[in-house]
């Protein structure tokens, strides 16, 4: 497959109607519910997303220098399991700073790339884009602004090259087991043999460690999550008071969990104008608002099998605090 050197950027934008309206109707429900919860999903505005890159940073926040230690050192061998001509597509791209590891591997081997990141946020689509364009001359870049399933339906109808799937930083984690095995059950459906899925993988380990990483010394992690009632304020115009709520970040051993809430400091109500409503809010209590699931080897194993895949490849970094297993679908 060749491509001209010239440089190309295309954002498709999903139904961003129906993604306000879920955002409404999604807070509305976890508000209105006991315990309270919030979707995960929705801290990756363009806020949330930079605040997520300084989280990425922190000195007590190992996972991304744990993958990209990976990355470094393990991308040639990663890439010689791909089709020579697959198009490169990652699921919660952010600022595709680890992806260019891979870039760099491929552009080695080939004249061009296509590239499909998928994030919810289009500002950072169209940041990362262009910070990968001045970089790169060979890369032909379809930015796909949805959520992960759609997302992925918008690639299959503007490529047909095989796909080499990139889910990276330990993003599975955010889902309960049998959530993430429906998911990639999913994106299953629309693989063909030669598809290649890249997941990154958080491992179990010391408590202290963990909470550590979701309790930085300086506040960062405690300003994303807060980042959730902020968005809120500005796109549903409620009136949270951010000084009202703290940070709560704990590993549940038991489900092998980082749980994270966001707890009021005193009785209050909330309105929020555009849903038309109020809420109540007790003293201590607790809005939910992320699980990140660590797994062990076996379970990371018995993911594969129950969903249909296929290990064709494990790496892990030289504190095996993080790993990355390639899969492909499984043949009948």
């Amino acid at each position: 497959m060749q491509h001209s050197a010239r440089k190309l950027s295309t954002i498709i934008t999903g139904d961003s109607q129906a993604l306000t309206d879920s955002f409404a109707e999604d807070v509305d429900k976890g508000l209105s519910a006991s315990p309270k919860y919030l979707p995960c999903v929705y801290f990756y505005d363009y806020h949330g997303s930079l605040l997520f890159e300084e989280i990425c940073r922190l000195p007590e926040y190992y996972l991304t220098r744990a993958e990209a230690e990976i990355l470094r050192t393990f991308a040639h061998e990663i890439i010689s399991y791909m089709h020579p001509e697959s198009s490169l597509v990652e699921l919660g791209s952010g600022s595709c700073t680890k992806t260019q590891y891979i870039i760099d591997e491929m552009l080695k081997e080939r004249d061009g790339i296509i590239y499909s990141p998928i994030d919810v946020s289009r500002e950072m689509l169209k940041q990362s884009a262009r910070s990968l364009l001045e970089r790169y001359d060979n890369l032909k870049i379809i930015s796909v602004a949805a959520e992960y399933e759609e997302g992925l339906s918008h690639i299959d109808t503007h490529t047909d090259e095989p796909k080499f799937i990139l889910w990276l930083g330990s993003s599975i984690g955010n889902f309960e087991f049998s959530k993430a095995m429906n998911f990639l059950k999913g994106i299953l459906r629309s693989l063909r043999p030669e598809d290649l899925i890249l997941i990154g993988f958080d491992l179990e380990k010391d408590k202290g460690i963990l909470e550590g990483a979701y309790n930085d010394s300086q506040g960062v992690t405690a300003r994303f999550n807060m980042n959730l009632l902020a968005r809120i304020n500005r796109d549903l115009r409620a009136e949270f008071d951010l000084d009202r709520f703290n940070h709560h970040a704990i590993y549940n051993e038991a489900e092998h969990r980082i749980e994270m809430y966001l707890v009021s400091t005193c009785k209050q109500e909330v309105p929020i104008a555009d849903l038309n409503r109020s809420y109540s809010f007790d003293k201590d209590e607790k809005i939910h608002t992320e699980n990140s699931h660590k797994y062990s080897p076996e379970a990371i194993a018995a993911l594969a099998t129950e969903v249909g895949l296929s290990t064709v490849g494990q790496w892990s970094d030289s504190m095996e605090y993080f790993n990355l297993t390639l899969f492909r679908k499984r043949r009948r």
